[in-house]
């Protein structure tokens, strides 16, 4: 199951605290844009309406076949999920304050498209801060380690 696209920024900008996987209803064209790679996850979020839960900005980009059968590349998509996960996830986002954010789009085995969301909590600037100093820092030690400098 190797993914689609991955959402970077949600891992810089939120703490992952759990993951789950969905289904997602989508509309042929749009499968077929996505086989492609032509799929962006800029800005995607999550949110529960009503009794479901949405995806919003997920950017698929028209399928050039498909001509006038063509669709919205930014409408709201449906995420499948089972009726116990959507209360346990609703639960969980209004008692503590966590946000459902979207990490991967991937095809699974039979072929289905994917969708790895994942609870998680807003990170603080300075903890983005520390996150950037540490990663710059070990490229500094790989880099001096690769050309032999002390």
């Amino acid at each position: 199951m190797k993914p689609v696209t991955v959402n970077k920024k949600a891992y810089f900008n939120y703490e992952i605290l759990e993951t789950f996987e969905a289904g997602i209803a989508l509309l042929g064209s749009e499968v077929k844009s996505i086989r492609e790679g032509r799929v962006s996850m800029k800005d995607t979020f999550a949110d529960v309406k009503g009794a479901e839960i949405f995806l919003f900005h997920l950017h698929i980009s028209p399928y050039e076949a498909a001509n006038i059968f063509n669709h919205d590349p930014l409408r709201m998509r449906k995420l499948l999920l089972h009726r116990r996960e959507i209360k346990r996830l609703t639960g969980k986002i209004k008692e503590r304050g966590l946000t459902l954010v979207p990490t991967k789009i991937l095809f699974n085995d039979k072929g289905l498209v994917k969708v790895e969301i994942a609870l998680a909590k807003g990170k603080k600037l300075y903890e983005k801060k520390d996150l950037i100093k540490e990663r710059d820092r070990a490229r500094e030690v790989r880099s001096a380690l690769k050309h032999g400098r002390r």
